[in-house]
């Protein structure tokens, strides 16, 4: 059994598709982001930078004690290489699904994310970071379009946990300022995941959350945007 502490961010749908996929026996555990409850002493000896998704491994390959694992980069390449789903068996495979990963990991979500909080979630309008951002997640979309050109799949002939990371992060493309039409490639791709029966069980009830400007409260805005924490 697996705990999956999640929230309904990009980031958290990797862990949903991922489990939805290989049919992983797991549990839910919700965290109310904007409660602050990503704060809890609980939730942090889980995940130390106070951020989901993490999860709790109470069946490790190596018959011990529970494993938390936190950075949803990290947890989806410990289940790969767990389980051996949705991870390529070649070795040069494997190394393409781990460099597409760490990609994801280090440029597509970060950029498409502050790109995300300057166009729909910042309290007032900065036009230097709003086109700053959106010019950078359109960038790595042409990068991953340019990547998909011939191939069905990011990491080659086979539905990987690059795909799982990079998905998430396509998904808000219209709130993100991106029209999929320019990246062909892309737009293929991107129609096929989402038509997994997988794909549909994980969005089920999820809205895209850059899709319309966030009407936050103070408090709440505090807890999202890293301000809720001491010290």
């Amino acid at each position: 059994m697996i705990d999956l502490y999640y929230a309904a961010t990009p980031n958290g749908q990797k862990l949903r598709l991922f489990l939805e996929e290989t049919g992983l026996a797991h549990r839910i555990v919700p965290v109310k982001l904007s409660a602050g409850e990503q704060f809890a002493p609980e939730f942090l000896a889980i995940s130390p930078n106070n951020k989901i998704p993490a999860i709790v491994d109470h069946a490790p390959a190596d018959g011990g004690a529970p494993v938390p694992v936190f950075e949803s980069g990290a947890i989806l390449l410990y289940l790969a290489r767990k389980t051996g789903l949705l991870w390529p068996r070649e070795e040069r495979a494997q190394l393409e699904a781990t460099q597409w990963l760490f990609w994801q990991m280090a440029g597509l979500g970060p950029m498409a994310g502050q790109a995300g909080h300057f166009r729909a979630h910042a309290p007032e309008a900065v036009p230097y970071a709003i086109e700053r951002y959106t010019r950078e997640a359109a960038r790595l979309y042409g990068v991953l379009d340019r990547r998909l050109q011939g191939r069905e799949f990011i990491a080659g002939d086979e539905f990987s946990i690059a795909d799982i990371a990079c998905y998430p992060w396509v998904l808000p493309h219209a709130g993100l300022g991106h029209d999929l039409a320019g990246t062909p490639d892309l737009q293929r791709w991107f129609e096929r995941i989402g038509a997994r029966p997988a794909t549909q069980r994980a969005y089920a009830g999820v809205d895209d959350p850059y899709a319309k400007p966030a009407n936050f409260t103070e408090a709440e805005r505090r807890a999202l945007f890293g301000q809720g924490a001491q010290g």
